[in-house]
């Protein structure tokens, strides 16, 4: 590996490009050891010998802020997870993954962002992503530039972070065990309001549970009656027409006529069709980290911008 950073590709004011670090951000990580996003990049900085005088460079639109070469590893570390080739371990922690140690191997200090692009992690992750965008009605993905002065809608930025915390909390739904994913859907409803002033909510016995995993009471009496179905699946696992009729089933079992199938995959055409008939409600994966998001079930805000402006009232009534 190359361990001097003036033989890493530059842009016009001598910084690296941010696809210029992405194989070292792998090579500090290499060992399997987790670290923050501060120490991968401290590591970096020392295995390349940067200098100070490169860290103080900053966009001049910017000056208080982190700098342009820790901007540029941002976007470096952030294709990397999307390309599965580093996993955050929790918040701000990070590790490499057996396809990060597996490109490392391969292409070492040649690895690029054009390689990660077309892993299978990176494309699907993409799709997804663009997809979210499209339900949300945002603009495309905000191109990775090099420029040091790039004009961006901040509500178009924004959504375009949620949308990436979204597929990060999808994935980190489908990882939990099958019984806490199960009492997520049902708070998640109790969040959206469904069991009412004075109801209540549970998770049902999985031993008996007759393919109802959870029930909602929306009031005392329990005449008014939710009952649930959640299937943890991997993305590629979708649930098709006689998963939904087999749930159809189970409410005729217990003779109710309102049920709510929620999964972390999608639904087949078959299963929405029927559904639709039944007056099954489907929550596939994308729209449940939509709802955990809007009712707050699994995340926490990061952090609340003020947006200004003048208040006309108040001067209407200057004498």
């Amino acid at each position: 590996m190359n361990k001097d950073w003036r033989n890493l590709k530059q842009s016009a004011n001598g910084i690296p490009t941010n696809e210029s670090l992405i194989p070292y951000v792998l090579e500090v990580l290499k060992d399997g050891e987790e670290a923050t996003n501060r120490v991968m990049k401290e590591r970096v900085v020392r295995f390349l010998q940067i200098p100070d005088s490169v860290l103080a460079v900053k966009y001049p639109d910017y000056p208080d802020g982190e700098g342009i070469l820790m901007n540029r590893f941002s976007f470096a570390i952030s294709n990397l997870y999307k390309a599965d080739a580093i996993e955050r371990a929790k918040r701000g922690v990070y590790r490499i993954t057996e396809a990060g140690v597996s490109l490392l191997n391969q292409y070492g200090d040649t690895l690029t962002k054009k390689v990660l692009d077309e892993q299978p992690a990176y494309q699907n992750y993409m799709q997804e992503l663009a997809l979210r965008n499209k339900r949300t009605g945002n603009k495309a993905p905000i191109p990775e530039t090099e420029q040091e002065e790039v004009k961006i809608e901040v509500e178009s930025l924004i959504n375009n972070q949620n949308n990436e915390v979204a597929i990060e909390l999808l994935d980190k739904v489908r990882q939990v065990d099958p019984s806490f994913f199960e009492k997520l859907v049902v708070d998640l409803l109790v969040a959206m309001g469904y069991s009412g002033k004075n109801g209540d909510a549970k998770v049902t016995n999985r031993s008996n549970d007759g393919g109802i995993d959870g029930i909602i009471n929306q009031d005392p009496l329990g005449t008014n009656t939710v009952y649930i179905q959640a299937k943890r699946y991997m993305e590629s696992n979708t649930v098709g027409r006689p998963a939904i009729q087999s749930f159809y089933g189970a409410l005729a079992g217990v003779n109710a006529d309102r049920g709510v199938f929620i999964t972390t995959s999608g639904f087949s055409s078959g299963a929405q069709e029927f559904a639709k008939n039944q007056g099954i409600v489907l929550i596939d994966g994308i729209k449940l980290t939509e709802l955990m998001m809007q009712y707050g079930v699994g995340i926490e805000v990061a952090k609340v911008y003020k947006q200004f402006r003048i208040d006309n009232d108040y001067f209407e009534n200057e004498l």
